[in-house]
């Protein structure tokens, strides 16, 4: 292991504020996947869906995982909704999956004080129930990959880096 942890879970459960958190508490950089691909496209995830499509962006997170596999070590790695699926995921790092239910980060993404820019910016957000439907599909592919489970419904983002940090540890 190269010393990473890896943060996967369905979009808008907290992966991003976890991972600062997390890297607050551990002095280890936090990068963002998203903002990897942003930065190597030159274009925001939704023009990317908008433009080129889910499979071309999928396509674009393998290389990602591919980087990171290889460059990348004792860093916090924050991941899209959909990056649990890349191939050799393991080899980036641990795994943790950070669980809540659909209403709960439904709730929590509406209760924003952006909102409508966090719904923005997740294209797949745009119809309810596919997203929903979506959310179900998943649910038992991030368990199956996951190292560690994390639930994180009602719980401080505090907490849930200080759960991650004794896990993680525990495994070492």
């Amino acid at each position: 292991m190269k010393g990473n942890i890896v943060l996967i879970g369905f979009m808008g459960v907290g992966k991003g504020r976890t991972a600062r958190m997390l890297a607050e508490k551990t002095g280890k950089f936090a990068v963002d996947c998203d903002d990897l691909i942003e930065s190597f496209t030159n274009k925001k995830v939704k023009e990317i869906f908008a433009g080129s499509g889910e499979p071309h962006f999928r396509k674009l997170e393998k290389k990602v995982a591919k980087w990171l596999g290889k460059k990348v070590k004792d860093t916090i790695i924050s991941t899209g909704g959909g990056f649990y699926n890349v191939p050799d995921i393991r080899k980036v790092g641990r795994i943790v999956y950070l669980h809540s239910d659909f209403d709960q980060i439904l709730a929590a993404i509406q209760a924003h004080p952006n909102a409508k820019k966090k719904i923005k910016k997740r294209p797949l957000l745009k119809d309810l129930s596919k997203a929903r439907a979506l959310f179900k599909q998943r649910l038992p592919l991030y368990r199956d990959i996951a190292d560690i489970e994390i639930k994180v419904k009602g719980r401080s983002i505090e907490d849930i880096a200080d759960e991650i940090i004794k896990r993680v540890a525990k495994m070492n």
